[in-house]
């Protein structure tokens, strides 16, 4: 009797076997550009499943190594990574991951164009689309504001040469601040003009074999708080490729993301250039954080992608109860809802890099620009949580196999955990939401910009459930002020049913415009679903909270 071999999940071109992409960029590009740019995102599609995904498989099978001290004894603190890390980079970087975005090559659809691109590449890729997001997220900020002195940065952080080819770090978070970036303890000391030296210690930084980092520091005199920081651009190396005062402690030892060297930094005289003049460094560093933000959306929705192709592709091949498990219309509907939070994750990222392409090509109306304050947070913290719900899920669709390391699918979940945490966890994000609706009155314009949308689709039932979350979403703000204890409680809650009905919005849209023969059932169960209830966080709420943790 012959054993019994179960098939393993297969991959498609990732561009070709993807609806939802291709849908999408034929309903929002000119058709002049889809013409353009599908070849070679259909090529891209190909390499995402060939030669990309086999070298993201050996830089996870070969995470990096900290070699603190030479032969001799000599502190040189290099951090080796694979040959296959670096081809990553290489390929990142012809690619054009990056670059796509600063060429503009399409106006405000370049973006759309990048993020397409970022989107196939990021679930091979071994989350080398972390130190990319931090390098766009660079590139961005030194492009507003950046002088003469840091333009051959931002050339090698924009370049499509990988010789040429640069990345950047990102270190914010310290001991004593984690997400409260405000208490950042770094000291900066003059030297001469806007050449400092920092001293201090951070805690967490991601992409350390960077050639550059963006970091945040109080310069000595500075006022306490956010308003009192700076923000400093860092070459890490000198001429011999040994660190510039800079002591890496060690390698942080993480659930997932175990191919992306991450390390804790002691700054010990840091040479560091000032960027953007003194002070206000929370404001401006936020033009960074926003790309990043959306670099996270993108990676979400791309690995909720990958999670339920696999899981789609397994259902085929795999026999329980005497058929295929896609025959099984418990496991059908399981599919299914994986597929519409998908859906609604991917049009909501997509949103926001839309709105991002119009504000960098200055074709941003006011109102765009404030939905693009609102969206980028709410879009950030949705996405994340989905993908960890997402992938979750897709690893108990395998059974057994799913909790194998060697089937490589509980790396979809391990890699999944940290997309709520990196560039703000949902509760700083949810905070940040009420800011935007506060400081920016982004909450009139996005309601304002919803109910014309509703108008337009028409007056269905789908419609009709979107205002009602609007009403809520009014009321919920129609009598406090925005801050208070009660908001600060339900802050979570509004942020998802902003994410929500947003989503309900782009579904029904997309329904309307889009060659996508399953997009109205999707739209129509998506509206129509319960919502997240708004919590009312008064005086009796917030107690009954405390007594439930303690």
């Amino acid at each position: 009797m012959a054993e019994f071999i179960q098939d393993s999940p297969q991959l498609a071109n990732q561009y070709d076997d993807d609806a939802v992409l291709r849908s999408y960029l034929k309903w929002r590009l000119p058709a002049a550009v889809v013409a353009e740019v599908e070849p070679d995102l259909r090529r891209l599609g190909q390499r995402t499943v060939t030669d990309i995904l086999a070298l993201g498989e050996e830089a996870e099978a070969s995470p990096p190594q900290h070699v603190p001290y030479d032969a001799w004894g000599k502190r040189v603190d290099r951090i080796e990574t694979s040959d296959a890390w670096r081809q990553l980079d290489h390929i990142s970087a012809a690619e054009g991951i990056v670059a796509s975005a600063y060429e503009r090559t399409h106006g405000i659809h370049s973006r759309i164009h990048q993020f397409a691109r970022l989107y196939l590449f990021a679930p091979s890729s071994a989350l080398y689309s972390c130190p990319l997001a931090m390098t766009d997220g660079a590139a961005r900020f030194l492009e507003v504001y950046g002088d003469e002195s840091t333009r051959p940065v931002f050339a090698h952080l924009t370049s499509r040469d990988p010789r040429q080819f640069w990345t950047s770090g990102q270190w914010m978070t310290e001991r004593s601040g984690g997400s409260d970036v405000a208490s950042t303890s770094t000291i900066a000391k003059c030297e001469s003009g806007n050449d400092y030296r920092l001293y201090g210690l951070k805690w967490f930084t991601s992409a350390t074999t960077s050639q550059v980092a963006m970091t945040l520091a109080r310069i000595e005199g500075a006022p306490a708080g956010g308003s009192g920081l700076s923000v400093f651009l860092v070459t890490l190396r000198d001429r011999d490729g040994l660190l510039r005062n800079i002591r890496v402690e060690r390698l942080k030892d993480k659930l997932g993301t175990r191919a992306l060297p991450t390390a804790e930094l002691t700054l010990e005289g840091t040479p560091a250039r000032l960027v953007g003049g003194p002070g206000d460094g929370i404001r401006k560093i936020s033009t960074l954080f926003n790309i990043t933000r959306v670099y996270n959306a993108v990676a979400a929705v791309a690995g909720m992608r990958r999670a339920i192709a696999l899981a789609t592709d397994y259902a085929k091949r795999r026999t329980a109860f005497g058929k295929p498990l896609i025959e099984h219309p418990l496991h059908v509907e399981t599919l299914a809802e994986l597929s519409l939070r998908f859906r609604a994750c991917f049009l909501l990222a997509f949103r926001v890099a839309e709105l991002l392409g119009k504000e960098e090509c200055g074709e941003a109306s006011e109102t765009e620009l404030q939905l693009l304050r609102l969206l980028t947070p709410v879009a950030k913290l949705y996405t994340a949580k989905q993908a960890v719900t997402v992938a979750s899920e897709v690893l108990e669709a395998f059974g057994g196999a799913g909790y194998v390391e060697d089937t490589g699918i509980p790396r979809l979940l391990r890699d999944a955990q940290v997309l709520p945490i990196w560039e703000g966890t949902t509760n700083v994000l949810s905070l940040d939401v009420l800011r935007a609706i506060q400081k920016a009155n982004a909450l009139s314009a996005w309601t304002a910009d919803l109910r014309q949308r509703v108008v337009r689709i028409g007056h269905s039932n789908s419609a009709a459930h979107v205002s009602d979350a609007l009403a809520a979403i009014e009321k919920a703000f129609g009598g406090e002020q925005v801050g208070s204890e009660s908001h600060l409680a339900g802050a979570r809650s509004v942020a998802y049913l902003i994410a929500h009905t947003e989503a309900a919005i782009l579904m029904l849209e997309y329904a309307q415009g889009a060659s996508d023969a399953s997009a109205s059932t999707a739209a129509q169960r998506w509206s129509q679903r319960n919502i997240t209830r708004l919590v009312h966080g008064d005086s009796s709420h917030r107690e009954d909270s405390r007594r439930l943790v303690e």
